[in-house]
């Protein structure tokens, strides 16, 4: 088949460009080349693309201009095309291939050209290796990474501080530090001012690989620093639970911008530091840093999972009285804030104020009504994003199915999984099965849950089967019980789970010997877990507790508020649930493991520091357990106050004495 260009020549085209023909050629490729750069859509560059054909004009120069517009314009198909119906593939198009291939992560593709390249005799240039050193990086290979490295040598280009840069980064990427560092060490410019880079690359690294000892060397040693330096840094500490020093390194940044604030915000949200990251943003504000989408989607996340409602309205106030679009990110992590902070009819204003909608702010929207029981809303929203043209994916089904499981309606739900396959062809994740095996656990359906575990594709995990413990324990169903203990055992014999799951159901029983003998298991074998806790906001300040918790300032009057409300609560009926514990102790005692659990004294804070009538929000980061749940019942009926909980599944809005959740948790 004929080459496009050879199809569109003109018939009586000359042989040989004259001098006068060539002074009017230029100015034409000038010109069509500043159109090809104003294509602000493929459709636009198809006909600029005609146009040069028509007129003959078709060079390289031309053709690569094509190829990086079209690449800039997310049609790398179009580039290939380019490509194939040219015939004097040379150096300069080949580099636009192949950076254009790796920029829209056609990884595999731009290495296949770079070999092509090879094999036609052209030589590769300072400009070809960093985007198919990319490319690798990102596909993972180490004998084509060695083999590139090679090339680099032996085209003369390694000691490019660009192409060498690129060389770390790929062996960072693949996890081979040894030979980053290797390459970082034989970098003769690396101790010259001005080359920040290549430090910053291999602290990055180091950093990732969790060896922050080797980067806190790497980053005194450097002869220059820039910013990027210090938030390298700063996230490597906050990516391994060094909050602390994260935050002393931040101090002692000589200058903060935006990205730095919003690297420590984020870092301190996700690990679970969330009153630290809502007062830095704040601290930042007052500093006259302006925040940008990204630092706003970083407090309201802290906000949501602290339940922080009063900070997450001045953040919002703020957002409206500085011009920001309440759409995309920001409308979505409002709406999530909104809605994880108890307040999900105004999450609902706000998505309804949303011009434009994608697949996250449904999700986000649906979930809200799920975790809060409105399974009628819930679906109703589902309804109107299927109308809307939007296709559901993963996420979306795991909120439409805990829309189901709060409500118990297991059957909709059953219906809503399979749909999932059968219907939009997404394959269901663990979490989906956890979702279903709970909601017919909480229905009662013992052996359909197990059934359904047994005909899973995939092999169930630890959250599998001590989800299907709960299900036993609520149900009185011991010799279940005991089957699931095995494989909790199997999956993890060293995890405290395993065994406390089964104390509990011996407890349960009254077989105290059972219960001493698993113990004895547990404390052999026990490791470090994550710690129960709870929060709620005054003032606009997190307060933080834990069970047992006597940290805190007023830490002597909420123990004795706490009293005070279990002591009102006995005279109205409240029996102390002793059977959550999992110790033979006598019934006071017993009562006293239970009775610091980390919401209660939230609950107890709260009554002391707000004015009666009050509302009380709480959030917990583990599920509610029995007791709490009938303390929080009988507590808001003496105190006549609104308590809203919301633990890792769902909201309870305790009121006169009832929960919303109808006990069904």
């Amino acid at each position: 088949m004929k080459s496009l260009h050879v199809l569109f020549k003109p018939k009586h085209s000359p042989a040989k460009i004259s001098s006068p023909a060539t002074d009017r050629r230029i100015p034409a490729e000038t010109h069509f080349i500043s159109l090809i750069h104003a294509s602000g859509d493929i459709a636009t560059l198809r006909r600029v693309h005609a146009h040069v054909l028509r007129r003959g004009l078709l060079s390289s120069r031309i053709v690569s201009q094509l190829i990086s517009c079209s690449s800039l314009l997310r049609s790398p198909e179009y580039s290939i095309s380019i490509f194939r119906h040219f015939d004097d593939k040379n150096l300069f198009v080949f580099n636009a291939l192949i950076r254009g291939l790796s920029e829209n992560s056609r990884y595999e593709c731009s290495v296949r050209h770079f070999i092509l390249m090879l094999r036609l005799g052209v030589r590769p240039d300072r400009l070809t290796f960093p985007f198919v050193l990319r490319s690798n990086a990102n596909l993972g290979f180490l004998r084509l990474g060695l083999a590139l490295h090679g090339a680099m040598m032996k085209n003369g280009v390694d000691f490019d501080s660009f192409v060498r840069v690129s060389l770390v980064d790929m062996y960072v990427k693949i996890e081979k530090l040894g030979l980053a560092l290797k390459v970082f060490d034989q970098s003769p410019n690396r101790i010259k001012n001005g080359n920040v880079l290549i430090w910053n690359v291999l602290i990055n690294g180091y950093c990732q690989a969790g060896d922050l000892q080797k980067a806190v060397i790497l980053f005194e040693s450097m002869p220059e620093r820039n910013l990027v330096s210090w938030r390298t840094l700063i996230k490597g500490y906050m990516g391994s639970g060094e909050s602390v020093r994260a935050r002393e390194l931040f101090e002692q940044m000589p200058e903060k911008d935006v990205v730095s604030w919003t690297t420590l915000i984020n870092g301190f949200s996700q690990n679970g530091d969330h009153d630290i990251a809502i007062s830095m943003f704040f601290r930042m504000l007052d500093e006259d840093i302006n925040p940008n989408e990204y630092t706003i989607a970083a407090v309201l996340s802290a906000c949501s999972k602290a339940g922080a409602l009063g900070s997450g309205g001045r953040i919002h106030g703020y957002l409206s009285n500085n011009g920001f679009k309440l759409d995309g990110a920001i409308g979505t992590a409002l709406v999530d804030m909104y809605a994880k902070c108890g307040e999900v009819d105004t999450a609902g204003r706000v998505f309804g104020d949303m011009k434009h909608k994608d697949i996250r702010s449904w999700t986000a929207m649906i979930q809200g009504w799920a975790i809060h029981g409105r399974f009628e809303e819930s679906i109703q929203c589902f309804r109107k994003m299927m109308y809307s043209g939007e296709k559901p994916d993963e996420v979306l089904f795991l909120a439409v199915l805990t829309a189901c499981l709060n409500s118990g309606e297991v059957d909709l739900g059953l219906n809503f999984f399979h749909s999932m396959r059968l219907d939009y062809s997404i394959e269901p994740m663990m979490k989906h099965y956890l979702v279903v095996i709970d909601m017919l656990g909480r229905a009662g359906e013992l052996n359909k849950a197990l059934k359904f575990i047994k005909n899973m594709p995939i092999d169930p995990d630890f959250k599998i089967w001590a989800t299907l413990y709960r299900a036993c324990r609520a149900h009185k169903n011991v010799k279940m019980a005991e089957m699931v203990y095995q494989n909790l055992l199997e999956l993890d014999p060293k995890h405290p789970g395993s065994c406390i799951f089964l104390c509990n159901v011996y407890a349960a029983e009254g077989k105290w010997q059972e219960v001493e003998r698993t113990r004895t298991l547990m404390e052999k074998t026990v490791r470090e877990t994550y710690q129960e806790g709870s929060y709620t906001e005054l003032d606009g300040l997190v307060h933080k507790f834990s069970a047992g918790d006597y940290s805190h300032k007023l830490a002597k009057e909420i123990h004795l508020k706490l009293e005070e409300i279990v002591f009102l609560a006995r005279q109205k009926g409240y029996s102390p649930g002793t059977g959550w514990s999992v110790h033979n102790i006598e019934e006071e005692e017993k009562e006293s493991v239970t009775g610091s659990h980390s919401e209660k004294l939230a609950l107890a804070f709260g009554l002391i520091r707000t004015d009666p009538g009050m509302a009380i929000r709480i959030v917990k980061n583990f599920r509610i357990c029995g007791d709490c749940h009938s303390l929080m019942k009988y507590a808001s009926k003496i105190s006549q106050r609104d308590i809203i909980v919301r633990d890792a599944r769902q909201f309870h809005r305790f009121k006169d004495g009832i929960c919303s959740c109808r006990d069904y948790w």
